[in-house]
């Protein structure tokens, strides 16, 4: 494969990964109130476990492997169950969390328990396969095989467009933290906590109606 071809290829994985992380959803809400209340790393970590599950199917959509998308579709019920209640959970305990001390400004979490959250909710959503198989067919990308270098690329630029996004966001949300008094990130908790555990009603709605 030609360099050029190569670039090519992680340029639009790249314009793939960010076009779908950066419209803010859920996982994007989580991110601005961690980078807000427990600094920049913090939300780079809770993104970048949005970008790996993005990049796991990625995987899938671009290696053609229907058995693995048809089972997770399958097992749509049971993982909008779980998706929509984690997220229910999240936002009620972020609209009940009080602010850091100010002087600290610095609120308890585990980089571990961000990214592996954010993993699992992104993952809790199997339609998103759909949408990089519609894309990645779309681009000519459709059904190469796992082991193939240019899909590999592709996942990789995938990974590194989502990943660029969610480091933009938590950077800019990071420098206006010391500007935030407590009184602003408590309202930030409230709208916060509403607005996830708003996507995780509507997620259950979406998966009670269906059935």
């Amino acid at each position: 494969m030609e360099l050029n071809e190569s670039v090519k290829i992680i340029l639009q994985g790249l314009a793939l990964g960010f076009s779908i992380a950066a419209p803010v959803g859920p996982i994007g809400v989580l991110c601005i109130r961690r980078s807000m209340a427990r600094g920049f790393k913090s939300g780079l970590v809770s993104g970048l476990g949005a970008a790996s599950a993005d990049a796991i199917y990625g995987t899938i959509a671009a290696a053609g492997l229907t058995l693995v998308a048809d089972f997770l579709v399958s097992q749509k019920l049971w993982l909008g169950l779980l998706g929509g209640a984690f997220l229910f959970y999240l936002g009620v305990k972020t609209f009940f969390s009080a602010p850091p001390e100010e002087k600290t400004r610095q609120e308890k979490g585990s980089a571990g328990g961000d990214y592996i959250s954010t993993l699992l909710l992104t993952l809790s959503n199997p339609v998103t396969i759909f949408s990089f198989a519609a894309i990645f067919g779309g681009m000519g990308a459709q059904a190469l095989p796992v082991y193939s270098f240019s899909a590999f690329l592709l996942v990789l630029g995938v990974f590194c467009g989502s990943a660029l996004w969610w480091v933009i966001l938590s950077a800019s949300v990071s420098l206006m933290r010391a500007r935030v008094t407590n009184e602003v990130l408590l309202w930030v908790n409230r709208v916060a906590g509403v607005i996830i555990a708003g996507f995780g009603a509507a997620l259950l709605f979406q998966v009670f109606a269906g059935n």
